[in-house]
């Protein structure tokens, strides 16, 4: 298995997999459920962010476990999905965005899988935090589908679950966000450490606070975001499809092997799926 796809806000089902199964992955930072399919002969993980009936609010997510547990599957690259308010003007309510930097604004996670130990303090470039091939797919993709896609963007991450305020929106644009979120860190800084490539899909849903007329709720993200699930589920296909069977960016070489990692594969002594 060297793919997988992780759907946040409104996206619990991929619907593109057959054959899909239910499997929960022993992870050393507990267990991560997902579902397992084929998608034109190829198997494909997909993990549900705040899981299968959006249980699971942004800042309890265990994104140690999900990142953990696909590098346990043998999964390389991932492909995740995001609802986002915008900052930016040209970047509408309806257009897709490939994020390719991020500001943490996030506190309530733990950051990484580096607590010193063996590896001794382990420090990673993120220059390019996000899969450059994996994006550059996604905007082919987008473009001969004609769907409205913008290629770079600035996530601002935040813990959750409440939206920002209009005086934090104004903040995060000087300071040169695009979009704003509450998933997308620890998850791209826990994938580098992984050695997976990652990129992120952002759908814009709405007006940040203060750009927006009118209070932002849950369900019209929700709503947003399944409306729009058959473009989001198009470019996640094509670039799929187009990507080659060989990674040929950094993303492999960024991090560090993790030490559990023999132990939880399969065969090994705490392997269980």
């Amino acid at each position: 298995m060297k793919l997988a796809i992780i759907g946040g806000t409104g996206v619990y089902d991929p619907a593109i997999l057959s054959g899909v199964r239910e499997a929960v992955v022993q992870t050393p930072y507990g267990p991560a459920s997902m579902e397992i399919g084929t998608y034109r002969g190829q198997e494909i993980a997909f993990v549900a962010r705040h899981g299968f009936g959006h249980t699971v609010p942004p800042h309890m997510i265990n994104y140690k476990a999900n990142i953990a547990a696909l590098k346990i599957l043998g999964v390389e690259r991932v492909i995740a999905t995001s609802a986002v308010g915008s900052l930016n003007p040209e970047m509408k309510p309806g257009m897709f965005v490939f994020v390719d930097q991020f500001i943490d604004f996030a506190k309530s996670q733990v950051r990484t899988f580096f607590d010193g130990g063996e590896h001794g303090v382990v420090h990673l470039d993120y220059t390019e935090p996000y899969c450059p091939e994996i994006r550059a797919k996604m905007e082919e993709g987008a473009r001969a589908l004609g769907i409205d896609a913008i290629n770079g963007g600035c996530y601002v991450c935040l813990d959750g679950p409440r939206f920002e305020t209009p005086a934090e929106i104004r903040m995060f644009a000087k300071l040169g966000g695009d979009i704003a979120g509450m998933t997308g860190v620890p998850e791209a800084v826990l994938a580098r450490e992984a050695q997976l490539c990652y990129a992120s899909i952002a759908m814009v849903t709405n007006w940040a606070a203060g750009i927006s007329r009118t209070a932002l709720t849950h369900q019209e993200v929700v709503g947003i975001m399944q409306a729009n699930g058959e473009k989001l589920r198009a470019v996640i296909m094509a670039a799929i499809d187009n990507l080659p069977a060989r990674r040929g960016c950094s993303c492999a070489t960024a991090g560090v092997d993790m030490p559990w990692l023999a132990d939880y594969r399969e065969g090994g002594p705490r392997w269980r799926s």
